[in-house]
């Protein structure tokens, strides 16, 4: 098959990686052991919040630069300064008292000279052209109250332009959740990588345009962040285009693919269709619906270059995939839930071959998570499951291992251990997340795509890839990108019957990218 040799590492380093709290620590204290003191990465950082305000301002605009107890405010009070350097007209607030300042935060705020502010003192924001919020930044471990939860509100109340440190104060550079309160800021500057909170909502919706600053941590200290926990991956071509199919002078239907889709009964059938169309438009060079005797002639009014077989249940999907050409079986989309439909899913799974679960072939397993994982590993299949979060609580309801309140992006990392299969959460913030940890959280994407049967064309789009031998959490990555591409091409008025019909300008533009 013409499929590109695969990226090692899934991109392991560069603009896709996101840090953690925690990876970002790790690399701010390695590259102070290797000889970077930390004042001169704050005095670093500080310039860049400075930049990136100047960016955002009158010529002659008044500035309210607000300071936390930690090193975000050091941050603030670096920017502060180099902002009356440049002329600009500077006012200084601190979250508390100066004299409470230490380590690196202590010796920034030691350079000021100006006058400062103390407590909350937020009243008269709404004067100032640009607040700079640099009181609390993405390792906030607590929910704010108090005169900081106060002092949120009240920036929050002041009609102005924010810059956020970092993150908008209040929100979890892990999770994307508010503690308690948080800032809407108009941009966020933050540095070495996005967090996975720049990416994960409402955390998204608060950060406003994001900036990456380079503050000099080097590439060794960046490499030693990469190596705590699980690696993370803002989605897009550079985390999977090495691997996305490409065409060769001989490559033909055969070579690309032959995917299954199974259908429900007559009068439930446009999901499936949805689902196979979209795996036609991806590129898999064949695409079969399976359908019960009383939806073929159904089915066969609305296809044409989709072939159509009869299936009545578990048995007839068994003797069709003993013609080993159907590489990948997509099951669930209007198919109806019930034992029925589990018995169809075990025998797909029994197969070994590519397997995309959506829609009723998950909600058919309520409560069951454990059994679906059995029938996965038991012909070692090639999963993915597509679920919204609707599907997702159904499916994993009563599971220890995946419990609410842990985020989506570490709830998507249990469900695929468990299940042994690469899980697409979808949502606003869809995260995809294979087995073995690694996960990418998308931000190409509308609102449009909220819309009936979108996620039946996404689990098509899936199918389709690895009809054509990409390897599942890849699949699941550019499907994912793909639709969310084709939404933001279209805009206003989409319905899920545009989506598929958008794949050659989407495949376009993004072949034009990968060359």
């Amino acid at each position: 098959m013409a499929v590109a040799e695969r990226v090692t590492g899934m991109g392991r380093s560069g603009s896709a990686r996101l840090l953690t709290v925690g990876a970002m620590a790790a690399v701010d204290e390695a590259a102070i052991a290797g000889g970077t003191p930390g004042i001169a990465l704050m005095h670093r950082a500080g310039a860049a919040v400075a930049e990136a305000a100047r960016a955002l301002l009158p010529e002659a605009g008044r500035v309210a630069v607000l300071c936390g107890p930690g090193n975000n405010g050091g941050d603030g009070f670096v920017a502060a300064r180099i902002l009356v350097e440049a002329g600009f007209a500077v006012e200084l607030r601190c979250l508390g008292r100066r004299e409470g300042l230490s380590g690196d935060a202590a010796l920034a705020a030691a350079d000021w000279t100006g006058p400062i502010t103390e407590g909350e003192g937020a009243d008269d924001l709404a004067g100032f052209d640009l607040i700079v919020d640099a009181l609390f930044g993405a390792g906030l471990s607590r929910d704010l109250d108090g005169p900081a939860r106060r002092l949120v509100e009240r920036i929050n109340g002041a009609g102005r332009p924010v810059l956020a440190v970092d993150v908008p104060s209040g929100v979890d550079g892990d999770t994307g959740q508010v503690r308690g309160a948080a800032i809407r800021a108009s941009a966020t500057v933050t540095f070495v990588a996005r967090k996975p909170g720049h990416l994960l909502e409402p955390g998204r919706s608060l950060c406003g345009r994001i900036t990456v600053a380079d503050v000099g941590t080097g590439a060794a200290a960046f490499e030693v962040g990469l190596g705590v926990g699980p690696a993370t991956f803002r989605n897009g071509p550079d985390l999977w285009g090495g691997e996305f199919p490409r065409l060769a002078a001989e490559s033909h239907k055969y070579t690309r693919g032959h995917a299954l889709v199974l259908s429900g009964p007559a009068y439930r059938t446009g999901a499936a269709r949805l689902a196979a169309r979209g795996a036609l438009r991806v590129g898999a060079g064949l695409v079969t619906l399976a359908s019960p005797a009383d939806a073929l002639a159904e089915n066969a009014a609305h296809l044409t270059a989709i072939m159509l077989r009869p299936c009545a249940g578990a048995d007839d999907l068994d003797d069709l995939l003993t013609d080993e050409r159907l590489n990948v079986v997509l099951a669930g989309p209007g198919l109806g839930t019930g034992p029925q439909t589990r018995d169809l899913v075990a025998v797909a799974a029994s197969a070994g071959r590519g397997l995309v679960l959506d829609a009723d072939a998950l909600t058919s397993f309520k409560g069951e998570a454990e059994t679906l994982a059995g029938h996965i590993g038991e012909g070692d299949a090639q999963a993915v499951l597509t679920p919204h979060a609707g599907e997702f609580a159904r499916l994993f309801a009563g599971t220890r291992a995946v419990a609410e309140g842990i985020g989506r992006l570490e709830a998507a990392r249990r469900a695929a251990a468990l299940v042994g299969a690469v899980v697409v959460l979808k949502g606003p913030d869809t995260v995809i997340a294979a087995p073995d940890g690694r996960a990418a959280i998308n931000d190409h994407a509308s609102p449009w795509l909220g819309t009936a049967g979108s996620g039946d064309v996404l689990a098509g789009l899936i199918a389709g890839l690895l009809a054509q031998g990409m390897a599942p959490l890849e699949a699941a990555c550019a499907a994912v990108w793909l639709h969310g591409d084709a939404g933001l091409r279209h805009g206003p008025g989409l319905i899920a019957e545009d989506i598929p019909e958008l794949m050659p300008q989407a495949l376009s533009g993004l072949a034009a990218g990968l060359r």
